[in-house]
């Protein structure tokens, strides 16, 4: 019923900049906070950054200063704008958003399917 498809994620060198964009579709009322973690193995998903409906945003104290994250409501889409990487970055991001669908007042978490983003020295 809903899907969220992640995309930006590659390579790039340290220092450099790369944009994700997470866009949720299908029978979508109404979204709540949008999120984006991400993990690296023998690790567990750690929470990059969070924003509300109402544009409240939260960072991690490592992507502070940063990282930027905000959403375009309309198109039912997160970003998460990664500038100033660095190798430590390294990881699989996803998007994760908190969704009411159509016909029920129940919110549910719905996960994207990951992106790698890969820092080199």
């Amino acid at each position: 019923q809903v899907q969220l498809v992640e995309s930006g994620g590659g390579l790039v060198q340290a220092g450099g900049s790369l944009r994700l964009s997470c866009a949720a579709s299908g029978s979508i009322f109404s979204i709540d906070a949008m999120e984006w973690y991400r993990q690296t193995p023998g690790k567990q998903r750690e929470l990059v950054a969070r924003i509300t409906s109402g544009g409240i945003t939260i960072y991690v104290d490592s992507v502070k200063g940063r990282f930027t994250i905000s959403r375009d409501n309309a198109k039912n889409t997160v970003y998460l704008q990664m500038n100033s990487l660095k190798p430590e970055d390294t990881a699989v991001y996803y998007c994760y958003a908190e969704i009411r669908i159509r016909g029920s007042y129940a919110l549910q978490g719905y996960w994207g399917q990951g992106t790698q983003v890969t820092v080199s020295s």
